[in-house]
């Protein structure tokens, strides 16, 4: 642990600890108290270390940590996620990984992000590649409904959505395959990533193939080349950005490139798709 590193941890657990008071952890406060905070030996009873043990650790000594012990420590000092990850990372573990919000709900503020991206395509996934939300142009470009169940990885393999239209499927799909290890490798292989890949697996021989090479590889920008049975060929850019308070969730954009015609031909789909819309409106 490097001097930087020893007063950093140093800092943050005297910061915290003088944050929380002994009401909040059930403790007598006295009258003859000086300070509104914990003790450190008030820190090491509740956390069930011993006393000399937590001061090393605040004094960010060179001892043995484990995630057991930090996570007793952030109880008592009521530290959030986001908190007790930061202490894992200055304690020298790996941290722990990211859990899933309680509201699943997708804000309006993810909303006004792809309505901003007009006349773009861009649809939001949760974590284990289930579609969300799309704006008006990836539902014109790419068939993507308002409300639908689909997921990408399922439908990469097993539809003519991607693997009848988009250009380069075989050279794609290895990359594919590696962002979703790279994925599960963030948030840890629960049920919905089994289910996913055990799904895959029955149907698929070609993923059981790319899964087997075990290659990792976190997601860039890519170049898509999109065969619209409308519109034509569509070239775009694509990218997929992590939310960081939605661990759970992703917005995929997609820009047309420079020197195409492929914003032109986006922006006559949604035009027609909307003139589409009108029209089965004024039949109904």
């Amino acid at each position: 642990m490097t001097t930087t590193v020893r007063s950093e941890i140093s800092e943050f657990l005297r910061a915290r600890r003088g944050q929380v008071s002994p009401a909040e952890v059930g403790l007598p406060v006295g009258a003859r108290r000086r300070t509104s905070g914990l003790r450190r030996e008030e820190v090491a009873v509740l956390a069930g270390v011993g006393t000399s043990w937590y001061q090393w650790l605040e004094q960010g000594r060179d001892i043995t940590v484990s995630g057991q012990v930090l996570d007793a420590v952030a109880r008592v000092l009521r530290l959030g996620e986001e908190e007790r990850r930061h202490l894992y990372v200055l304690a020298g573990l790996n941290p722990p990984l990211p859990t899933t919000p309680e509201d699943l709900t997708i804000g309006a503020d993810v909303m006004r992000l792809l309505d901003g991206w007009m006349p773009s395509p861009a649809h939001v996934v949760d974590q284990y590649w289930n579609f969300v939300a799309a704006n008006e142009a990836a539902q014109a470009t790419f068939g993507y409904q308002k409300e639908f169940a689909g997921n990408c990885m399922i439908d990469f393999f097993c539809t003519d959505q991607y693997r009848g239209k988009l250009a380069s499927w075989e050279k794609t799909a290895p990359i594919v395959v590696a962002n979703y290890r790279y994925e599960v490798s963030r948030h840890g292989q629960d049920d919905g990533y089994r289910a996913v890949i055990d799904e895959l697996s029955r149907r698929c021989p070609e993923f059981v193939r790319l899964w087997g090479r075990q290659e990792v590889v976190a997601p860039t920008v890519t170049m898509k080349t999109f065969n619209h049975p409308a519109a034509g060929e569509l070239l775009m850019e694509s990218r997929q950005l992590h939310l960081p308070e939605r661990s759970d969730l992703a917005v995929v954009l997609h820009t047309p490139q420079p020197g195409t015609d492929t914003a032109e031909r986006i922006a006559e789909l949604v035009s027609q798709q909307r003139k589409d819309s009108r029209h089965l409106a004024a039949s109904a």
